[in-house]
């Protein structure tokens, strides 16, 4: 028995696994080699790469029962930068010595079962030295579970706690085990990464892990050996691998490869000593993060001696700047910035005391100070504008940059409080704007990641809403709004809800515009609550009593918090019952955009959108461009995991035609992350004011006393508020509010006050005009530190991987500008003396401006660099050197400047990559590689036009078909070459001009490897140059300068002859004008011209005689081969790449997710299905490019019956010929005959000098010192007869044998086609163009098509017409429009529009082989039209359709209100039947504003039932219009008026009476009343568009909610349309009046009791009732709301009790009475 049991435990241990945690066992010293490599490289091995290799000794050594030592011995650093393997790695025995020193102590670590503890090291040891000894220490990092084999868990490390799996192979046999494991760098519980300058970059963190553009893993290889005194640690291999790939591509990434080995050599007796220095606790093995000074991505800066290096690097750094060498100053500049961050307050006053007075100093100076964004600097600024050392410019421009890249901390926060109650701030109210908002945007970045705020931080901006509101300011509560919502915390709720009065009664009173503040505020606080966000905003969206504006914000906000289905289905369940459609609008065109969205980050939410619009009827998608939208174009590209969103949020106001609120954004997606880019937003009220006459004293006249009577008796009726103008705009920046403005009249008159000292314009015109007579000189410097952004992550061998960014700019100017005016400016200036003035311009201006980037990919420390640089850079250079004379009474401009002199680059742009090597110890050699192979460059000479070299044709290119062409010819100025592994791309572009003595050159430069891979990251690496380049040409003789001159007026003509004899014309003499006329038209060539054109138009006749039947466009050249309809076809697809014969594809597309709704076709052309191929027979007229597959008669007559839109043809306005609708699709069709219209008009040789003196002539001319002038001449005429206009433009060069010319000619032709030409080249024969618009039918709706066509054209446009070509079908496809190629003529594009209903219209867009178009598309305002109605073929009518658009366009934005027998049409356009009672008079509409100007009242007479009296109350007239014994008569107050009209007041505001048709109109244009038409029977009032929302009574509000048409004058809404117009009856005199109703509260009859209580019920609008002492001889039931109280209650209708305002309990039916009998007679 014991035997057994002695065999169980033998086989128990043997069956149980050993422990193979490595042991170091005390006593001992373990020796190990160590080293690691890394590289940076692409997968394209031919590329450079750049990479350090660390070599060196390690012993380890157990102290303890946990602790042990670490000694890292004889470390060896060494570089490579090249080409791998042809160059090696390169010791760096200097910078292997400073590590060296700092390994010299050894490190304490605690191990424990194969787990690294906390690690020890000397106080004084850098950090980077310690994280180094954490990449050995990683190494030890294992974990074993004896149970398992395959395992996964989370697992400390460097990197972080990281998802890691095991793999263990255990060889007991040999007693040897491997053990493997990986680690996913991207799914990580607890990494170790550190972001700068991305705290507005928000990530997703429930987003795929596909969508991360950098990928990183870690394997790792250990080989142990055990026995039974433990297991030790043989070998370790680990290879981590960093993937970055900035456009999301497989093939376009560059690698960051780390390999680690660490090699057991043997061990010995002596254990390591103990440290001779104290060793204190530096954290765990997770990587420590510098807290000390980070290293720029520039280069290694070796800091000493800070001050003394300031000093040196800012002069150089001026003097680089001043010598032009701005590449230079701009990395002095990144050098200051890196040393301001170390310097400490007295280094940097000193300094600032060393260059305060030295202007070139101060902006590079305060800039980097802004730029350093460090404790002290910060706090620099703050006492240099408290001691008042800075004007008031710099301090603009500080400020915003100071707040902007300080770093957040206690201490910084602390000074940034401090910018808040400092004096020189609070007097400037932008500055003090700034501070508060920068304020807002530092608590949020310190904030950012921590659960609660320190209440002290908010305490300031708490501070600012609470004084605010006690004293009753609303600009100090708007600013304590937007910095609380800068600062984005949860904390600030409850301050902003005491602006909103959904939750705060007070907030009832403030303004409109402090309560969309509040919900703005919301915002940001949402991405850390949004549950609670979502919870207020959704109360505030359902509060109806808001304004419509502010629930529209809260829609904005509600959305931005993502809700999920359930919520966004409520919101759209409420729409349906929602009163006001300017919000159901804007809330359903919001989810409607959502849904359509693509973005991965918001696939719930559009989901959600998706859903719920289904819920809404197609009411709301009908709704026009009055009502509130929101407009959003989006695009996401998942390929490349990057899209972006622009959304306009369009806000109407009731009271405005127009948005009141505009809000855009940008907002960008990128990976997982997204950013708001921009936003800008601007909003307005009470504009309309400035849109009608001023200073008119509305209160003074009796209408408007009457109107303040009439409204006491209307129950609870209250003018609307005034609106004072305002416009006021924010922009935010990266999600932050950086500044806004309100601009009202205080703040102008401020302003004007501030600057002349009046608030009249006449001084601050003479202010302006005096200063600009001082003249301007000076020189102007901003640089900026555009950007800094770091992404950081440890790598295995302790050192940090950077993705760095880093850009500044600075732009700067010099000017020198004299100004002579004369006559100066006198005592009694008035600013239409400038129009009698002579001004004398000398000015010297020279703009600059110059950007540079720097990116870089690999290890930066302070210690060395290694990696990828990329460096891109833009500049920007001019001169504009003038003397200009300007002399407003003779209309003349002269200006000259000076020739070019030497060559001047204009603008350029590089970029490169290297792989860069530096080091701290040997800065000044740094290695730097181009990352492709070597190779020579070829030279190129430049290639200059030959066209022509003293006219301005076309730049260089070899000759090109007409037809535009897909493909892409290449040019002899391009050059390829490949050498050596290298590809060159040389292009240059120039084009001289002798006659002014230079030349422009395009230069376009690249060289990238010849086994590139087709990426965007491998297009962004390569050697890339672009430059523009201005210089000069030598001629025959020197050009002393050049001159433009332009006259204008009567003196034209003799300024060209002038020009063209040098001044040789005596003075004083005056030609006579057939004289002039003559000289005139022989020194500009017309002549010529003219035979030219002639010849052109008998040939074009011939040719189309000859080609009747081929189809070669209008402008046609005759050398250009005609194409048969078999020919044309043919080419066109072998020009596409595919067979002549290969017809058989689809000829459509359609993006079925983009169109625009569900399309209701009521007409045959629309109705037809846009996917209809046509069908066709087999002869040569047919498309060859559509589908055959229809065949038959009956089909083919079926299509004939119902063609598709793009089939129809264009008839314009004067053809007679209705027939031929259908556009035959054989290119054997001619000309139609308004094209030989259009030709003959074009082409027609009539000179308008013949009748008419030119109104301008310009000049441009370069002026020799021993030669006669050469340049060019240009002379402008029109016709402006009263059925003609037309303009003709003829240019030339000023010398005689040139025969180049310019013709530009336009004129309206029939009254109904605008036309145009453009003809240049030897007597403007080489190349035309023209264009036309005209008017007519297409499918019997009115129409406009506008065509171009061309006969030749340069190089140049047809480049830019290929390039534009390229693109045009997949931006038609996106935007949802139907495509189709079929041959149209080859040398024009037509555009035809159709009005097929007043809201949509059908486009049609024919280019010579493709066709886009597109049916029913929605317009945003209604265009009146009349569909079907014949157009007429007089002239006149004609000469109307041009302007009727226009006019029709403005029509329909005023309002109109008709009221006919008993039907009425309110202003909304709502129709309704009321039946008016005899003899009283309702308020038709009246001025409801606060001006109340004016009052219109009818009454139905009792003669007819037809028949109506009006009465109307403008200013201080009384017009009363009725009907007696069948003739219309009219009084004027009281007073009968005479029968000779126009009458005409003669008040301030004019009020015209006149006859029309068979009735009188009003017109009070400067009241609000356009036109009042009255005839008996019928009255009509047009009112101004600036009236909208403004008007009250039956004809409505005008504010286009129609669903809240029936308002009573307390706002009621009524119940029906009789209960409505009862509302509006004018109460009279019960005895002296005819009118013998009056509005009474009553009771109701019928008894209610709720609950088995009784209850008593009392209306809450009054009813109409007979005075007292008469009876109701006629009755109609009304439905009425009633307020119940119980029946004991003491509440009665004694007293005309005020129940407007309290709840409706139950809607009953009563009866009003509306006819009375009275048989009282009132006393006498």
């Amino acid at each position: 028995m014991k035997g057994l049991i002695l065999a169980l435990v033998l086989a128990l241990v043997e069956g149980q696994k050993q422990d193979l945690e490595p042991v170091f066992h005390m006593g001992k010293t373990y020796l190990y080699s160590y080293e690691s490599i890394i590289m940076h490289g692409f997968p394209d091995r031919s590329m450079a790469t750049a990479g350090l290799r660390l070599a060196s000794k390690v012993e380890i050594s157990r102290v303890s029962l946990s602790e042990h030592l670490l000694q890292i011995r004889s470390p060896k650093l060494e570089e490579h930068n090249g080409f791998w393997p042809t160059d090696s790695f390169t010791p760096s025995s200097r910078l292997s010595e400073t590590i060296a020193a700092c390994l010299s102590q050894p490190f304490k670590f605690e191990y424990t079962e194969g787990r690294v503890g906390s690690i020890f090291a000397p106080e004084d040891c850098p950090v980077l030295c310690t994280n180094l000894a954490r990449g050995v220490l990683n190494m030890l990092q294992i974990t074993i579970k004896k149970t398992q084999n395959v395992y996964e868990l989370q697992e400390a490390g460097i990197e972080g706690i990281c998802q890691t799996r095991y793999v263990i192979q255990d060889d007991s046999t040999n007693k040897r085990a491997t053990v493997s494991k990986s680690k996913d760098l991207t799914d990580c519980q607890d990494k170790a990464v550190r972001n700068l300058g991305m705290a507005y970059v928000r990530p997703c963190p429930t987003c795929a892990l596909k969508a991360r553009n950098i990928k990183g893993t870690v394997t790792s290889t250990y080989k142990i050996r055990y026995d039974d005194s433990g297991a030790s640690l043989t070998s370790a291999m680990l290879d981590q691998v960093y993937q970055i790939s900035p456009f999301n591509e497989p093939n376009g990434a560059a690698v960051m490869e780390v390999r680690q080995e660490l090699s057991l050599v043997g061990t010995k007796r002596p254990p390591l000593s103990e440290p001779t220095v104290q060793l204190h606790k530096q954290g765990s093995l997770r990587y420590h993060f510098s807290g000390e000074l980070l290293q720029m991505p520039i280069p290694l800066l070796r800091i000493k001696n800070p001050d003394l290096q300031l000093t040196e690097t800012l002069r150089q750094l001026v003097e680089n700047n001043e010598k032009g060498a701005t590449k230079e100053a701009i990395a002095k500049f990144l050098q200051v910035i890196q040393l301001f961050r170390v310097a400490t307050l007295d280094q940097i006053e000193s300094l600032w005391l060393q260059f305060v007075k030295e202007l070139p100093y101060r902006p590079w100076f305060l800039s980097a100070i802004c730029a350093a964004g460090a404790t002290d600097t910060f706090r620099f600024l703050k006492q240099k504008i408290h001691d008042k050392k800075l004007n008031i410019w710099e301090e603009a421009v500080t400020l915003p940059l100071a707040f902007h890249f300080v770093t957040p901390n206690i201490k910084t926060l602390e000074i940034a409080s401090s910018f808040l109650t400092c004096p020189q701030i609070q007097k400037v109210l932008m500055h003090r704007i700034i501070v508060y908002l920068g304020y807002g945007s530092m608590v949020n970045k310190y904030c950012a990641h921590a659960l609660l705020c320190p209440n002290e931080l908010l305490q300031p901006l708490h501070d600012l809403a609470t004084e605010a509101t006690s004293r009753g300011d609303a600009k100090d509560m708007s600013l304590a709004l937007k910095a609380m919502g800068n600062a984005g915390e949860p904390a600030s709720i409850k301050r902003i809800l005491k602006f909103l009065p959904t939750f705060s009664a007070a907030a009832a009173s403030l303004p409109n515009r402090i309560h969309v503040d509040a919900v703005l505020a919301l915002r940001k606080i949402a991405r850390k609550d949004p549950a609670k966000v979502r919870e207020l905003t959704l109360q505030v969206f359902m509060d109806s009593t808001l304004a419509p504006n502010v629930r529209m914000v809260a829609c904005v906000v509600l959305f931005e918090t993502k809700p999920a289905l359930p919520t966004v289905t409520a919101l759209a369940t409420s729409l349906l019952t929602e009163p006001s459609l300017q919000v159901a609008s804007f809330a359903y065109s919001h989810m409607k955009a959502l849904a359509a969205g693509r973005i991965p980050q918001l696939h719930k939410l559009s989901a959600a959108c998706n859903v719920a619009i289904k819920l809404l009827g197609p009411r709301l998608d009908r709704l026009s461009y009055r009502y509130s939208k929101v407009i959003q174009i989006s695009d996401y590209s998942f390929q490349y995991q990057a899209g972006a969103i622009w959304r306009v949020y369009l806000m109407n106001s009731p009271s405005t035609m127009f948005p009141s609120d505009i809000i855009t954004k940008v907002r960008g997606y990128y990976a997982n992350t997204a950013m708001d880019i921009i936003e800008v937003a601007f909003r307005s009220q009470g504009l309309t004011k400035l849109l009608r006459k001023q200073n008119i004293p509305f209160a003074d006249y009796d209408t408007y006393k009457t109107l303040k009577e009439l409204g006491k008796s209307f129950l609870g009726w209250k003018e609307l508020p005034p609106e004072d103008p305002l416009v006021s705009a924010y922009i935010k920046v990266f999600g932050q509010e950086i500044a806004f403005a309100d601009i009202d009249k205080e703040a102008i008159q401020q302003t004007m006050m501030s600057l002349t000292g009046s608030s009249d314009w006449q001084p601050v015109v003479k202010k302006v005009v005096e200063e600009v007579q001082r003249g301007i000189s000076g020189r102007w410097t901003l640089p900026v530190l555009v950007a800094e952004m770091r992404h950081i992550v440890p790598t295995v061998a302790g050192l940090p991987l950077e993705l760095g960014l880093c850009g500044a700019t600075v732009a700067q100017a010099a000017a020198d500008v004299d100004v002579k005016l004369s006559p100066p400016v006198s005592d009694n200036f008035k600013p239409s003396q400038l129009w009698e003035s002579k001004t004398d311009i000398h000015a010297d201006i020279r703009p600059k401006a110059y950007f540079h980037m720097i990116a870089m990919m690999g290890i930066n420390t302070q210690y060395f660099q290694s990696g990828f640089e990329y460096h891109a850079e833009f500049s920007a250079n001019t001169t504009m050197k003038f003397d200009a004379r300007i002399n407003m009474k003779e209309k003349n401009l002269k200006i000259e400047t000076l020739p070019c002199h030497q060559e001047v680059e204009l603008a350029a742009a590089r970029s490169e990559v290297y792989a860069i090597s530096r080091n701290m110890e040997e800065v000044d050699s740094e290695k730097k590689y181009q990352i492709f192979p070597k190779g020579e460059i070829p030279s190129i000479s430049d290639q200059e036009s030959t066209e022509g070299s003293s006219k301005p044709g076309g730049w260089k290119q070899s000759s090109m078909p007409n037809v535009i062409s897909k493909g892409y010819q290449k040019g002899p100025e391009e050059i390829h070459h490949n050498n050596a592994g290298r590809r060159f791309h040389i292009r240059r572009f120039c084009k001289k001009f002798e006659s002014l003595g230079c030349s422009t050159c395009l230069s376009l430069k690249s060289q990238n490897s010849a086994s590139l891979r087709n990426t965007y990251l491998h297009e962004l690496y390569e050697e890339f140059e672009a430059k523009i380049i201005l210089k000069p040409v030598r001629t025959d003789a020197d050009i002393d300068k050049i001159q433009l001159e332009v006259q204008a007026g009567p003196k034209a003509a003799s300024k060209i002859i002038e020009v063209s004899s040098s001044g040789s014309k005596e003075e004083g003499e005056a030609a006579p004008y057939e004289d002039i006329q003559a000289k005139l038209k022989k020194i500009l060539g017309i002549e010529e011209v003219l035979m030219a054109a002639n010849k052109t138009r008998r040939r074009t006749k011939r040719i189309n005689r000859e080609y009747n039947t081929e189809h070669t466009g209008l402008w046609a050249e005759p050398s250009t081969p005609h194409l048969s309809s078999s020919s044309s076809s043919s080419a066109a697809s072998s020009a596409d790449g595919r067979e002549p014969g290969d017809h058989h594809r689809k000829d459509e597309r359609r993006q079925s997710g983009q169109k625009r709704g569900s399309r209701s076709g009521s007409r045959s052309s629309s109705g037809s299905s846009a996917g209809s191929a046509a069908c066709s027979s087999s002869s040569s007229q047919e498309d060859h490019s559509g589908d055959r597959h229809c065949s038959g008669d009956r089909e083919y007559s079926n299509q004939q019956a119902n063609p598709p839109v793009y089939q129809l043809l264009f008839k314009p306005a004067d053809e007679q010929d209705t027939g031929g609708e259908i556009l035959n699709i054989s290119i054997s069709s001619s000309s139609s005959a308004s094209d030989e219209d259009f030709s003959r008009a074009i082409s027609q040789p009539e000179f308008l000098g013949d009748r008419k003196p030119p109104i301008l002539a310009a000049v441009l001319r370069a002026i020799y010192r021993n030669k006669q002038p050469t340049g060019f001449q240009l002379v402008l005429y029109t016709d402006t007869q009263p059925k003609r206009w037309r303009i003709q433009m003829f240019g030339s060069s000023i010398t005689g044998p040139s025969r180049w010319k310019l013709c530009a000619d336009a004129s309206v032709i029939n009254y109904r086609k605008i036309s145009g030409s453009l003809k240049w080249g030897k007597n403007c024969q080489d190349y035309q163009i023209a264009t036309q618009i005209a008017t007519g039918q297409f499918a019997a709706y009115p129409a406009m098509q506008m065509k171009l066509e061309w006969l030749k054209v340069p190089s140049i446009i047809r480049t830019t017409a290929r390039w534009f070509y390229s693109f045009l079908p997949g931006a038609a496809y996106l935007l949802g429009f139907s495509q189709r190629q079929q041959l149209s003529p080859s040398h024009q594009a037509t555009l035809v529009m159709a009005l097929t209903s007043p809201r949509t219209c059908d486009v049609v867009f024919k280019l010579p082989e493709l066709t886009i178009y597109d049916t029913a598309i929605s317009l945003p305002l209604p265009v009146p039209s009349h569909p079907g109605t014949a157009i007429s073929a007089s002239p006149s009518s004609g000469w109307k359709g041009f302007s009727q658009a226009t006019l029709s366009l403005i029509e329909s934005l005023k309002g109109h209100c008709t009221v006919f027998q008993n039907k009425i049409t309110t202003f909304n356009g709502v129709e309704f039947n009321y039946s008016m009672p005899v003899k009283c008079y309702h308020v038709l509409v009246q001025d409801c504003s606060p001006e109340l100007k004016f009052l219109v009242m009818v009454k139905r007479l009792e003669e007819a039932a037809d028949l109506i009296a009006v009465n109307v109350r403008v200013a201080s007239h009384e017009i009363d219009m009725y009907v007696s014994n069948g003739l219309i008569q009219l009084k004027i107050n009281g007073v009968q008026a005479p029968k000779d009209f126009p009458y005409t007041s003669n008040t301030a505001a004019s009020m015209l009476l006149s006859s029309e048709k068979k009735g009188l109109t009003l017109k009070a244009p400067d009241y609000g009343i356009d036109k009042i038409y009255y005839d008996g029977h019928r009255l009509e009032i047009q009112v101004a568009f600036w009236m909208a929302g403004k008007t009250c009574g039956i004809c409505g509000k005008y504010d286009a909610e129609i669903e809240r048409e029936y308002q009573t004058p307390s706002g009621y809404l009524a119940k029906d349309a009789v209960s409505f117009g009862h509302s509006w009856i004018v109460s009279e005199d019960p005895c002296t009046g005819a009118c013998k109703l009056q509005h009474k509260l009553v009771k109701s009859e019928k008894p209610l009791s709720f609950e088995k209580a009784a209850e008593k019920c009392f209306s809450v609008e009054p009813v109409l009732r007979c005075v007292k002492g008469c009876s109701a001889t006629q009755t109609v039931s009304v439905s009425v709301g009633f307020h119940c109280v119980p029946a004991d209650s003491a509440l009665s209708l004694d007293g005309q009790l005020r129940l407007d305002q309290k709840s409706e309990d139950v809607v009953s039916s009563v009866s009003a009475h509306t006819a009375c009998s009275c048989q009282q007679q009132c006393p006498a």
